[in-house]
């Protein structure tokens, strides 16, 4: 693995801990609110990553011999809805309950989605340090024959 992969790899976890913050920050958001019917209530959403292997992100098919079987990265796959049970609330005086006086709202975990949000923090600044460190070595290597 040559210096160059390494910000292609942590590039790609940034870019990949990035979209698992805004799915986090849209589950926090839509906590509380409120909805009169199973089917209007917002579930929460979760990322699901796979592994980029080196064939894939030169637009090749992945060979049995050599290191194209090699992992360079990760890619967001998909965004799920969560299929955890809705929280159903009794709240006749609510504008939006329904017809029996229940009110529904998210299967969204607040303190869940708190530590996944500092968890993908964490792993964001990791990749950046990463490509800090990456780059200073490159900055030595080129002082090298000074």
């Amino acid at each position: 693995m040559s210096l160059s992969q390494i910000f292609d790899i942590a590039g790609s976890g940034m870019s990949a801990q990035s979209i698992r913050l805004n799915t986090t920050a849209s589950n926090l958001a839509n906590a509380e609110t409120a909805s009169s019917s199973t089917d209007e209530v917002y579930r929460a959403r979760k990322p699901i990553f796979a592994t980029i292997h080196q064939g894939v992100m030169h637009n090749q098919s992945p060979t049995l011999f050599g290191d194209d079987l090699e992992s360079k990265g990760v890619q967001v796959k998909a965004i799920v809805e969560s299929d955890e049970q809705l929280q159903m609330r009794y709240q006749p005086e609510h504008p939006l309950a329904n017809e029996q006086g229940y009110v529904y709202y998210p299967n969204v975990n607040v303190v869940e989605e708190m530590a996944d949000m500092m968890s993908a923090s964490r792993s964001f600044q990791t990749n950046v340090d990463v490509m800090n460190s990456a780059k200073q070595m490159m900055q030595r290597i080129l002082t090298l024959g000074q």
